[in-house]
């Protein structure tokens, strides 16, 4: 991704209100496919507090686990895996910005 937002990155912020995070993305799906948090957990596969937590950035994902939601959900990983990934890094203290790419 380049140093400029895409329009759907800037949708989704607006809808979260806030900049993207993995938890943002899916609470912005779940709003759009008009899903409760516990449906939406069910279909992931977590309980609906630990989807809370992830949507409140109180928990992290894993990248395996990011990848594995995108598989769920019928979407490419690499937005996914970049999030959690990007959460981590942030997380850490470390002022980078993660890219990722299909090899």
């Amino acid at each position: 991704m380049g140093t400029r937002k895409s329009e759907t990155m800037k949708f989704l912020e607006g809808v979260s209100g806030r900049p993207l995070t993995l938890g943002g993305l899916l609470e912005s799906m779940r709003i759009g496919e008009e899903m409760s948090q516990v449906s939406f957990a069910r279909k992931l596969g977590v309980s609906p507090s630990h989807l809370c937590d992830i949507e409140r950035g109180r928990k992290t994902v894993s990248p395996e686990r990011a990848a594995r939601f995108a598989r769920i959900l019928r979407r490419a990983p690499e937005q996914f895996v970049r999030l959690s990934l990007q959460e981590l890094v942030d997380e850490a203290g470390l002022r980078m910005k993660v890219n990722v790419g299909v090899a």
